[in-house]
């Protein structure tokens, strides 16, 4: 462990503790949470005795004023935007909280952010933690990515997670050595990543949550309509292409990762399983669907319009209507474009996409509007919402089976009088 660490960070919590509030049984009743705040308070000692964070600072973030129905504060999204591991605490309570779920997702996108401008992580920020231990099939697929080993904190708190040590007065060493374990590991985890600040989220409600929601379709496609090294038009840099279209990333060199692998990775802090494919080659099946399998994402190269192929595939996507299909148009600031290829990039992509400027047409962003990563992500939440929202307007409805039922007959007194059903 490095012993400037603290100091270098600036002050920034070491981690953030995001938990379920228990309410109480009984309004006398004494505070259920407080055992939680016992944990965070072991923890933060440790932390100071473990790194040369200097007097008052803080060692982690707990929000204790959070309860259902009420929205995040300021310091939260701060101390969320800012700290280098986020520990959620696992309980059935914990999975079925949207405000934890929102929690998640917010900062599993600065770990997706990350990547995209690193390639690789040494470590993954998100520590679980076991309150009361899950049965995996009770887990969000963000869960089970994870794939964090609690025995390795000890067996017993495997088996009873922190809440059964606290109870369980036979097993208070043990309660001890996994609070220490688990201290060592944030430091240890927070000081090999050195996780850079992410958004402040302040719109609360118009967060997804990492756990999902109720009935939104588990599949999720990202097509890439794009130009790859071998057939660039007369005067483009190789710089953003690969020898696929999929290899394309328009973000270089402030990305070091193509561009699908970064959305579908953003698509997955939503609860999706995501397929990524090459749109000249999977035309067929998203244009040919009906209804449609599931909600799209296209991400549009605008030198691939250049192709009289391409731009006929573009044209079909908007002219035979699919909104489920969302289409993104991404333009590094930064990316020298001479201003005769320009104009003449605008015009091919306007009108490849003139019939989708009507209402209810899909999503497209504007004509190489999308100019830096972070604007990329936040854009992305938007399609993704509409493309799931006309995704249910269009999808194919399961009746059930069986011969149908007539509709129930209102009776009247004279009814009930032959005999009919009450």
């Amino acid at each position: 462990m490095r012993g400037d660490a603290g100091s270098a960070r600036g002050g920034n919590p070491y981690f953030f503790l995001s938990y379920a509030h228990t309410p109480k049984h009984d309004a006398g009743d004494a505070d259920p949470n407080a055992w939680v705040k016992k944990l965070y308070d072991g923890l933060c000692a440790h932390i100071m005795q473990m790194t040369s964070l200097p007097p008052g600072a803080k060692a982690g973030f707990l929000d204790q004023g959070m309860t259902v129905g009420t929205k995040w504060t300021d310091e939260l999204a701060q101390n969320l935007a800012r700290c280098q591991v986020f520990v959620p605490l696992y309980s059935r309570r914990y999975f079925l909280s949207e405000q934890c779920g929102r929690e998640w997702w917010a900062f599993s996108q600065r770990e997706v952010n990350q990547r995209a401008r690193h390639r690789d992580t040494p470590e993954n920020a998100i520590i679980p933690a076991l309150w009361v231990p899950v049965e995996p099939a009770q887990l969000p697929q963000a869960a089970r990515d994870l794939q964090f080993n609690h025995a390795a904190f000890g067996e017993d708190y495997a088996d009873e997670g922190f809440y059964g040590l606290t109870k369980l007065n036979y097993l208070k060493d043990e309660y001890e050595r996994g609070v220490y374990q688990l201290a060592k590991h944030i430091v240890k985890v927070a000081e090999a990543t050195e996780l850079a600040e992410g958004l402040v989220y302040k719109d609360y409600e118009s967060l997804p949550s990492a756990f999902g929601s109720a009935g939104h379709p588990p599949t999720f496609d990202i097509s890439v309509l794009a130009c790859s090294r071998s057939d660039l038009p007369p005067g483009r840099a190789p710089d953003c292409y690969g020898e696929t279209p999929g290899d394309w990333n328009p973000y270089h060199p402030v990305s070091t990762r193509p561009l699908s692998e970064h959305a579908a990775d953003l698509v997955r802090t939503m609860d999706y399983r995501v397929h990524v494919g090459d749109f000249e080659n999977e035309a067929d099946r998203l244009l040919g669907s009906w209804p449609p399998d599931s909600p799209g994402l296209l991400l549009l190269d605008r030198w691939a319009l250049d192709s009289p192929r391409r731009k006929a595939l573009m044209e079909r996507l908007c002219r035979e209507r699919r909104p489920w299909i969302s289409v993104m148009i991404p333009q590094h600031k930064d990316d020298p474009i001479p201003s005769e290829w320009e104009a003449r990039l605008h015009q091919l992509t306007n009108e490849a996409l003139a019939s989708r400027l009507v209402e209810g047409a899909g999503h497209r962003s504007l004509n190489g509007g999308i100019r830096t990563l972070d604007a990329f992500g936040t854009e992305l939440q938007m399609a993704v919402r509409q493309a799931v929202s006309f995704f249910e307007a269009h999808a194919r409805t399961y009746p059930p089976q069986g011969q149908s039922a007539p509709p129930p007959r209102l009776t009247g007194p004279e009814d009930l009088g032959r005999g009919a059903p009450p």
